[in-house]
């Protein structure tokens, strides 16, 4: 599932690339996705993907019929109340997101806030790592198993199209990319531990 999809490019991608997987893409915003939905439900001859499903829902609103199904959960440079979810600041938000993972599940984020963009300084991710976020994800039954600087790889990955339009760059010193990955406590083998950034 790719929470906060946008455009739903990402969601298309992934979808054509292993038609055996279910790819779901959520944004609050119906008309961000419109045209990814359109593309997905075309006949399979002219380019549909019917493993491709779009949902008009935010993370602290989800439908239950999503609810514990996802092996793997995305969210990529989110904002706003999405934004505060992912760093463990919004308890309905953050609750959503868990209530998406099957067994076995994990949450990969990535998460470029800067400065300039008028947030509130609790939302840096670099001060969440250091004052608790992986404590506060624990209280909600994910172990955060990484957490490091994105590399260009990671940011290609996401295939994502505000990523562009921000001009993201792994070296951005106004702009510092972090991948996260949390993954349900008790569902990792003990030795995985969540990396520490270097600040």
């Amino acid at each position: 599932m790719d929470l906060g999809t946008g455009d739903g490019r990402y969601v298309l991608a992934t979808a054509a690339a292993d038609p055996d997987r279910l790819v779901v893409g959520i944004d609050p915003v119906a008309a961000a996705m419109a045209e990814a939905s359109r593309r997905a439900a075309l006949p399979a001859r002219r380019g549909g993907l019917p493993n491709a499903l779009f949902v008009a829902a935010a993370a602290e609103a989800l439908p239950a019929e999503l609810a514990g199904i996802a092996g793997r959960v995305t969210i990529t440079l989110p904002w706003g109340s999405l934004l505060r979810a992912a760093l463990a600041r919004d308890a309905a938000g953050a609750a959503g997101i868990v209530g998406l993972l099957a067994a076995g599940g994990e949450v990969e984020l990535l998460l470029a806030p800067a400065a300039r963009d008028g947030l509130d300084p609790a939302l840096d991710v670099r001060r969440r790592l250091d004052d608790g976020l992986a404590a506060d994800w624990a209280a909600f039954g994910l172990e955060l198993v990484e957490a490091r600087p994105a590399s260009a790889a990671d940011i290609e990955a996401t295939r994502s199209t505000w990523a562009r339009r921000l001009g993201l760059r792994a070296d951005d010193p106004d702009r510092t990319p972090f991948r996260l990955r949390l993954a349900r406590a008790g569902d990792r083998p003990p030795r995985v531990r969540a990396a520490r950034a270097r600040t």
